[in-house]
């Protein structure tokens, strides 16, 4: 594995030993929370209660295969704990999520949550969010309309195509609750508030990967240490 992976592992495997006996926890999705996902459902065959509120279907099956117990919102409207990745943050734990295409059910379990952790590698940490490309998740019939608001905020879009995660897919790539998204390349969002609520106001806009204030702490590996950076 290259080093990026061996943080990932770290982080994700560190994450765990947050979770306790009778928790719901949120199952993120994306490179790093699989470790953490992996890690959990080693526990569970040793003996830990819990339940799990995946963030995809992804994340969903690969639960399901480790025997992690799962749960839905019918039932628990709370969540104790989420693991999950992200693209960037910066120094306020502002994120942008959404590179492996969840960010909409990922947004929702962050919502009920009462303490999201974010885990990732040392190359997610940034001064100003931006230069990852912030996804969007666009209803299908106000894809072009929102793609022009956009691009008039400033920034490039790129409607993301299945075959970027998939080759053998071909069109556009199509989110677990059927909609579309725009990379939007804005290089630098000094102010991520006011765009996030920007986005927010365009018709036609799901949901946007840039999460505001909600990261209770990052737990980021830097090589074979582990730093825990707390908002």
């Amino acid at each position: 594995m290259s080093l990026q992976d061996d943080e990932k592992r770290l982080a994700g495997e560190f994450s765990v030993r947050y979770i306790e006996d009778g928790q719901v926890v949120g199952l993120g999705t994306g490179s790093t929370a699989k470790f953490a996902i992996e890690a959990l459902g080693l526990k569970v065959r040793q003996g830990l209660k819990i339940r799990g509120i995946p963030t995809s279907v992804r994340s969903r099956d690969l639960a399901t295969q480790l025997g992690i117990p799962l749960t839905t919102f019918e039932e628990v409207q709370q969540i104790d704990v989420t693991i999950d990745g992200a693209d960037e943050f910066d120094p306020k734990l502002n994120l942008i999520k959404g590179g492996g295409g969840a960010l909409l059910r990922e947004k929702i379990v962050a919502s009920a949550t009462k303490k999201l952790l974010i885990v990732t590698d040392a190359t997610k940490q940034v001064q100003m969010l931006g230069k990852f490309p912030l996804p969007v998740e666009v209803i299908k019939f106000a894809q072009a309309l929102v793609a022009r608001e956009i691009r008039a905020l400033g920034a490039k879009t790129k409607l993301r195509l299945a075959s970027e995660t998939d080759s053998d897919k071909a069109g556009p790539y199509i989110t677990d609750e059927g909609n579309h998204i725009l990379d939007c390349s804005f290089d630098q969002i000094p102010d991520p508030p006011a765009l996030a609520l920007k986005l927010s106001q365009i018709p036609g806009v799901v949901e946007h990967g840039l999460f505001i204030g909600m990261a209770s702490a990052v737990i980021m590996a830097k090589g074979t240490e582990v730093i825990e950076i707390r908002r």
